[in-house]
């Protein structure tokens, strides 16, 4: 982005040299008309005079507005892909409580169908036995 930004100064600088009502007449006056043209904020206190000068500028928006979009894209890739990994190792962690936890049922539940059945066998007269 930063080349481009200098690069398109310092060629608007070239194109509009000598041309008459021309008012991006410095290199740091174009670098600063450059910043204000790829950011699309178009002050409108520089502005290219020259067919070349207008070309140079219609590069630049075209150029900065992809660069933009170029280095939007790379940043909303990365948040995606650390909220996916977030996500999936807060999958995995759910899923080995919930395993954890259904173990923990199920092994609960075993002991009190064995307390069910030491009590259905103590109403039925059959006598104490051992739960298993």
């Amino acid at each position: 982005m930063s080349a481009l930004l200098l690069a398109g100064a310092a060629l608007v600088v070239v194109a509009e040299s000598g041309a008459p009502r021309a008012n991006i007449t410095s290199y740091p006056k174009a670098v600063w008309w450059s910043i204000e043209t790829a950011t699309t904020v178009g002050y409108g206190d520089f502005y290219p005079v020259t067919v070349w000068g207008r070309v140079i500028a219609s590069l630049l928006m075209l150029g900065a507005i992809t660069a933009f979009g170029v280095i939007t894209a790379a940043l909303a890739t990365w948040f995606v892909g650390r909220a996916e990994q977030d996500a999936i190792r807060l999958g995995k962690a759910i899923g080995s409580h919930a395993r954890e936890d259904a173990e923990a049922l199920r092994a609960e539940l075993r002991t009190l169908h064995a307390r069910f059945d030491h009590v259905e066998n103590l109403i039925r007269g059959r006598g104490p036995t051992a739960p298993s």
